[in-house]
């Protein structure tokens, strides 16, 4: 049994943030950390952590963000920093919420609403940990408390060369010792012992503070460890690594409210995974549901439907979908899913217009099977729109001629000529993505275009009539066009198509295609005509959109079960990129790395290994193969100046264990890259359990200045913190659990079901134990939850780990 934690967070938005520029305005952006991550460097507010996008001039700013980060089973608080971004100065801090594990853990539905930002105090912004070692020693002359400092890790960085000059100072009963001073390093190793002497029933504790060491200012405190004398006395020893905790004695006293709000949805799922072996009967049974489809006695899944709250549906539906996929069912459910919605639909205009179990789950199969290939066929034009930074305005009511500047005559131009410009744009926009969608028919993965077909044959059967010619087009749009390629163009960043928001202009641009392609999408109906009758300047190129959107459509679809099969196969044999795209590259050669021998390289990374080349289109070169990676972590900023390099520790042919460093163009792509080889990684055999987050430059580490190059290491590695994305490898036995779990909460639903159901005829007989086999298949589902119930019980519960929770490598 293992535990899995993971974090759902969105960023929703702020207001009423405080004024940072001269303007009366700020440039807010948000930072989330868990459990202190290193994310400022108070004396620089050097970023040094995921972040979202800047929203530029304004004091509500609107995000919209989601990320999910994968844990290990324990951590202590996630934390929300809103920073003002300046050109010119260094970033100002607005404030902060933050919210810990067990706030998180009293709303098993998830933390949603408006938080008051606080106040951020420097001396509480501590992180890493001390390794300490207390005795309690019996002598001639009474009892002793004996403290060894032995070393510490991830210390803040508190001076501007990216580290800390740390000493540690021993307080008890009045009595101080201090620790020697070692320069520049946030792992230091000091292994030095004091001793004070014990009197019986002293209550008073030992207090060990970490300080950074300054010439000429005072120094900064870097957090510190509490121990209960009474307790140790008890023990009589205790050595391990202790969490560095903020003075919370000096806390200024700060007000709510004059800062602003953030309002967040931020939800904590702690997973207990069982063995595969015993999630295989739920997993069989809703397999063979789908695979008997709408002709089986069972329909488990409209019964899912059924029992699934509005707030949930997404969950269940992203969770099935996966499931499945990893079973090679994608396809049967969503066509049993296609087939159940027809069923209750009599309006051909309703069709697929809700948030139905098929809607949802249909989102998210295209963003799982089909995101690589709306980047394709996407991409360029986002990024033509972004480039041109064109002002584009069709409704009259909102054109603003000064914004436009002069035309070649020096000359104001009038409304009708920027509604014409803004036209022409439109038009060609909307065309260049209808000629891109035109061409991308081999390029669309085969089980989208197999999904399409049978999404296409369904709703033709049901709306047969020469008046519904147009619906199966619709059908197929209706996601394709309105739930996928619209919502990408709207917002771009949220589909990872663009690193930042767009500009007030350029979103301006971005919904107006989406309203374009929508209204093709519709097949160009009087309905949606009527709506926003200023687009009427589009309507030669939507009418002839919808024709070449017919034709696309028609081609799409008219794919054969062989053909489908060897298109698959061939694709298998690929081994389809995980990611891709340029990164600077520098292996460590003589005495240590320099800026200047990075070089900027593309490089692809598949299941079988990181490969790289001049350009996109170059022959590839294996850099290293998946099997030999050892770990992949952060590199120190100071190393090489840079807070966006990685080292990905490899064995070469001979065994050695060799580092290649990589560096990335911003903190989101670095965090990305990381993610990616963890995952890829994670079940390789001898992995690292620590590794030296800094570099060896001459005779030493800079980050713990050991002289022993093959020292194991000075802080632990984080192999299982890691982003979720859409192209995540499928992890079937958490998906069965998540399932379960689901089913768990409906349980009681699921029970009354089946009393109703034995009301009536040929109805089977009630599970009461284990190893029973019900002939019907609610009866065998709810056998099977009272199985999975006592598979739990009985199973060991993963023990949390005995080391403090250090989580602070991979944020969003």
């Amino acid at each position: 049994m293992a535990k899995r934690s993971s974090l759902s967070i969105r960023i929703v938005e702020g207001k009423n943030l405080p004024a940072k520029d001269i303007t009366g305005s700020s440039d807010p952006y948000c930072i989330v950390k868990v459990d202190n991550e290193p994310i400022i460097r108070w004396q620089e507010l050097t970023v040094l952590s995921c972040r979202t996008a800047t929203v530029w001039k304004t004091l509500c700013p609107f995000w919209g963000e989601e990320y999910q980060v994968h844990l290990p089973p324990t951590f202590h608080s996630v934390a929300f920093y809103v920073m003002d971004e300046d050109a010119l100065s260094r970033d100002d801090v607005i404030g902060k919420v933050c919210l810990t594990r067990d706030t998180l853990a009293s709303h098993p539905k998830g933390f949603s609403g408006w938080a008051h930002l606080m106040e951020v105090d420097p001396d509480e912004e501590v992180q890493g940990e001390i390794h300490l070692r207390l005795e309690v020693v019996s002598g001639t002359r009474g009892c002793r408390l004996r403290c060894s400092v032995l070393e510490a890790r991830d210390l803040a960085p508190k001076d501007r060369n990216g580290a800390s000059d740390p000493f540690v100072r021993v307080r008890y009963k009045g009595r101080t010792h201090e620790t020697s001073i070692v320069k520049k390093s946030c792992y230091p190793r000091w292994n030095e012992t004091f001793e004070f002497e014990l009197e019986e029933g002293a209550a008073e504790a030992l207090c060990v503070e970490a300080w950074d060491w300054d010439l000429v200012s005072r120094n900064d405190f870097l957090g510190k460890v509490v121990v209960n004398v009474q307790r140790l006395r008890a023990a009589q020893q205790e050595e391990g690594w202790f969490r560095l905790q903020p003075d919370q004695s000096k806390s200024r006293q700060r007000g709510e409210g004059n800062l602003g709000s953030l309002q967040l949805e931020v939800r904590l799922r702690d997973e207990m995974v069982l063995p595969s072996g015993c999630y295989q009967p739920l997993v069989q049974l809703l397999c063979r549901e789908v695979k008997l489809g709408t002709q089986g006695p069972g329909q488990l899944i409209p019964l899912i439907e059924e029992t699934t709250s509005t707030e949930c549906r997404q969950d269940v539906a992203s969770t099935l979908l996966r499931l499945f996929l990893g079973q090679g069912l994608a396809k049967d459910f969503l066509d049993l899913l296609f087939q159940l919605e027809l069923g209750r639909t009599s309006e051909a205009n309703t069709l697929f217009r809700s948030n139905s179990l098929a809607s949802k789950s249909m989102e998210s199969f295209l963003k799982v099977a089909g995101m690589r290939y709306l980047h394709g066929v996407l991409g360029p034009i986002i990024d033509r729109v972004f480039e041109e930074k064109k002002y584009v305005e069709l409704d009259p009511s909102k054109v603003e001629v000064k914004d436009v500047g002069c035309s070649g005559l020096h000359r104001p131009q009038t409304e009708a000529e920027v509604l014409e410009q803004s036209a022409q744009t439109l038009r060609a926009h909307l065309g260049a993505l209808l000629s891109a969608l035109s061409r991308s028919v081999r390029s669309c993965p085969a089980v989208v275009r197999a999904t399409f077909r049978q999404l296409f044959r369904r709703v033709r059967e049901r709306f047969p009539s020469a008046q519904d010619e147009n619906v199966p087009f619709i059908a197929v749009t209706s996601f394709l066009c309105l739930r996928f390629i619209s919502p990408a163009i709207m917002a771009p960043k949220l589909f990872h198509l663009r690193e930042r928001h767009a500009d007030a202009r350029t979103s301006r641009t971005l919904l107006l295609l989406a309203k374009a392609v929508q209204n093709v999408g519709n097949m160009d109906t009087p309905a949606s005509r009527a709506k926003e009758a200023w687009m009427e300047p589009l309507q030669p190129t939507v009418r002839q959109g919808v024709a070449q959107l017919k034709d696309f459509i028609a081609k799409l679809v008219d794919i054969q079960e062989k053909e489908e099969l060897d298109l698959q196969r061939s694709l298998s044999l690929q081994a389809p990129p995980v990611k891709e795209g340029p990164l600077f590259i520098h292996r460590t050669k003589g005495k240590g790395p320099l800026m200047s021998s990075f070089k900027k390289l593309h490089f692809s990374l598949t299941t079988e290994a990181l490969s790289f080349a001049k350009t996109p289109s170059s022959k590839k070169s294996t850099l290293i193969k998946l099997s030999s990676i050892r770990a992949v972590e952060k590199v120190e900023e100071k190393s090489f100046g840079s807070s966006h390099v990685l080292q990905v520790l490899y064995t070469d042919d001979s065994g050695r264990l060799q580092t290649a460093y990589l560096q990335g163009k911003c903190v989101n792509e670095l965090n990305q890259w990381l993610s990616a080889l963890r995952k890829v990684s994670i079940h390789n055999t001898g992995l690292l359990g620590s590794y030296h987050p800094g570099i060896f430059r001459g005779d030493k580490w800079s980050c713990c200045h050991q002289r022993d190059k093959t020292d194991l290491g000075c802080d632990k590695t984080r192999p299982r913190v890691t982003l979720q994305e859409w192209n995540d490898p499928l992890d079937h036995d958490l998906e069965a659990q998540l399932i379960y779990r689901h089913l768990l909460g409906v349980e009681a639903e699921l029970w009354e079901k089946h009393r109703q159901l034995l009301a009536g005829p040929g109805a089977g007989p009630m599970p009461t134990g284990p190893g029973e086999a019900p002939q019907d298949p609610l009866a065998q589902l709810l056998q099977v939850l009272q199985d999975l119930k006592e598979a739990h019980r009985s199973s060991p519960a993963g023990s949390p780990s005995s080391e403090p929770s250090h989580l602070l490598e991979l944020q969003t």
